[in-house]
């Protein structure tokens, strides 16, 4: 749950005010700027922003434990694994980005660009907003940012009046995208196009709208549907936002050279079992058949070769089975020496804005019903199969004979792939929740646990003798507790916030506004 941000330091205030003496002329140094481009900082908190916090195999591999995609087989438990933490505390580490990105709005004036420059600070202020109140609960964001005005101990403010100011300020980006022209400094997928900019801020608006779904007001379900019915949205795959990596040292993909990692890493049971129930090609592109199913006799193109390790299986016993060749190991494309360059980091996909609009018109926050969740269902899948069909970091040799085809996905939707039109209401949210799970596969974001937060699938196996949540050992986490040094930093303004939401026990297991 837990997300961690860089602080960017360098150049964000570099300001020299001009003098007319000739005693400054005479001693200003013209090798040293006055002033830092916007691109430049654009860069820099984009790299900050989005850079996956510690870039090597044996954090990346953590990173996919407290999903429940992956299980880590050696004999020492990984907190992540069973319900609990290295170190549970949250962090305003983005917000300290806040004035880089005021600074990058103010080196802009005067350039064509500046609208997009001020929709980009915009959204990533949202955006770490977003995360923090997820992570934490009641965060500062209307005063966040602000310690050059003299706010130090900004106050903290409602989780519900949170989620309004992210919106609003989503909204404000869009508004500021429509209006720019391409811009500088972007290393993401979109490289600056303020278009693609600008679809992504309507789309963020219907993830964090669903994400409050068991909040959400009339008012909101009104926006929701008039966002979907401007049509400023992600068009399809190619406007998939996600961070590519590069063949060099300062750029590469974490799992990078990461085979010693790789061998202790199994995909779970849950993946396996669900990937299997729809005869979905990914696995083959996720994981390695189980060894001991090999010398059984089956090949490595047979799904009924492939097995994946539950991950509430206690640490030794996981180890003892893993010898065995029991489990799917992770498939070895991911932790390839070849190439520096893995599969990029997704961030938001065509895929699960489909998916999200597909939930939405089955709750009827989008005309159409069943018949309109069901275009929406199959869009999704579609759209990620392909996306998989035409990854250029995929190794052919590494997928058993089991590429993803364009004739593949044209006949996906068959048994339980088929959409459960017939079926019950759950039964369908329960297909696209499935779905929307398989897209956070290997990668490092925390929605998929966010998400079964909010919904409750796909059910996540626990077993209160190996879970490591020892306040609640049957349940799952809902937050991470506050940076331990608010208490000293911004004592009032946190109390206060403990004592309001959760009786004065900042502690893991309660129960933040968006989740009640």
């Amino acid at each position: 749950m837990k997300k961690i941000y860089y602080i960017l330091l360098a150049m964000a205030s570099i300001t020299v005010a001009g003098s007319c003496s000739k005693f400054d002329k005479l001693n200003t140094n013209p090798d040293v700027p006055t002033s830092v481009s916007p691109d430049l900082l654009a860069t820099t908190v984009l790299k900050s922003t989005y850079r996956f916090w510690n870039p090597n195999s044996t954090d990346w591999a953590t990173a996919q434990l407290l999903g429940k995609h992956c299980a880590n087989l050696t004999n020492t438990a990984n907190p992540y694994q069973y319900y609990s933490s290295y170190y549970p505390y949250g962090s305003f580490g983005g917000a300290q980005n806040l004035t880089a990105l005021k600074r990058m709005v103010e080196f802009a004036k005067g350039n064509p660009q500046l609208p997009s420059y001020e929709g980009l600070a915009l959204f990533l202020k949202a955006s770490y907003g977003f995360s923090a109140t997820l992570d934490m609960g009641d965060i500062p964001y209307s005063e966040a940012g602000k310690a050059e005005e003299g706010i130090t101990q900004p106050k903290y403010d409602k989780q519900a009046d949170v989620f309004v100011a992210i919106l609003n300020d989503l909204k404000a980006a869009e508004a500021k995208f429509a209006e720019g022209k391409n811009f500088n400094g972007d290393i993401l997928s979109y490289a600056g196009n303020a278009v693609k900019w600008r679809r992504l801020c309507n789309a963020m608006q219907l993830r964090v709208l669903q994400t409050i779904s068991k909040k959400i007001t009339a008012a909101q379900k009104t926006r929701f549907a008039e966002i979907v019915a401007a049509g400023n949205l992600l068009s399809g795959n190619a406007d998939v936002f996600q961070l590519p990596y590069l063949d060099n040292s300062n750029a590469t993909y974490p799992f990078y050279n990461g085979e010693g990692t790789r061998v202790n890493l199994a995909i779970s049971k849950l993946m396996v079992d669900a990937l299997r129930n729809v005869n979905d090609r990914r696995l083959f592109y996720f994981a390695e058949p189980a060894a001991y199913k090999i010398t059984g006799g089956l090949l490595d193109n047979d799904y009924a070769a492939y097995e994946g390790a539950p991950t509430e299986l206690s640490p030794n016993q996981l180890d003892l089975n893993r010898a065995a060749g029991k489990y799917s190991l992770i498939n070895k494309r991911y932790a390839s020496s070849a190439s520096r360059i893995g599969d990029p980091y997704l961030f938001f996909s065509y895929a699960e804005q489909c998916f999200i609009l597909a939930e939405a018109a089955e709750e009827g926050w989008i005309t159409g019903g069943v018949a309109t969740a069901q275009s929406y269902y199959e869009a999704g899948v579609k759209a990620q199969l392909a996306y998989y069909k035409d990854l250029s970091t995929v190794i052919q040799a590494n997928l058993h004979g089991m590429a993803i085809t364009q004739s593949y996905i044209d006949n996906y939707f068959t048994g339980e792939a088929a959409y459960k039109a017939g079926g019950t209401k759950t039964d369908r949210l329960q297909q696209i929740w499935m779905q929307r799970y398989f897209l956070d596969f290997f990668q490092g974001g925390g929605m998929a646990y966010r998400n079964y937060l909010r919904t409750g699938y796909p059910v996540f196996p626990i077993d209160p003798a190996t879970s490591l949540n020892s306040a609640a050992p049957t349940m799952a986490p809902k937050r991470n507790m506050y940076p331990t040094d608010e208490l000293t930093k911004n004592p009032a303004n946190y109390k206060q916030a403990v004592a309001d939401q959760f009786g004065g026990f900042d502690e893991v297991n309660k129960i933040p506004w968006w989740l009640q």
